[in-house]
Order: C-alpha cells, then structure tokens, then sequence
C-alpha cells in the first residue's frame, strides 16, 4: 500500500482568481488541491523549457563565435558518446 502524505497550506489570492480557480476545478471534476498540483507541474515543465531554450541560444551563439558547422557538432557528439 502507497504511504501518501500530504502537507495542507494555506494561499492567499484575490476572490477573483479564487472563483476562477474553483470554477476551473469545477469544469474539469477535479478538487482545488489537484488543480493546484497540475499548475505547479505546469510551471516546473515551462520553467524547465525556458532553460533548455536559453541554453539552445548560448550553444548556437558559442558555436557560431566559434565557426563550428552543424556538422562540426554532430562529429564532436558522436565521438564523445
């Protein structure tokens, strides 16, 4: 059997986005407690593509101050693996 703990917080937010939020859980059948799981995903899985994103800029940027060609890249990852 799964040991589930859980942890209760306390937010604060406007009574505004509260009836949004309580009318998205609504919608889709789910408790707050499990919207709220889904959005902190959500936020973890945008940050992490954000990051990927600016480190995809800094290596095409170093590649390019560097004269690498594409092919140059698909070399040096292949005899380093």
């Amino acid at each position: 059997m799964e040991n589930r703990q859980r942890v209760v917080m306390t937010i604060s937010v406007p009574p505004d986005i509260a009836r949004e939020c309580k009318e998205i859980a609504r919608a889709k059948g789910e408790t707050m407690s499990k919207l709220f799981r889904e959005m902190l995903l959500s936020y973890k899985q945008e940050k992490l593509k954000d990051e990927f994103y600016a480190l995809q800029r800094y290596g095409a940027r170093k590649a390019k101050a560097l004269k690498f060609t594409e092919k140059d890249i698909e070399k040096m990852i292949f005899d380093n693996r």
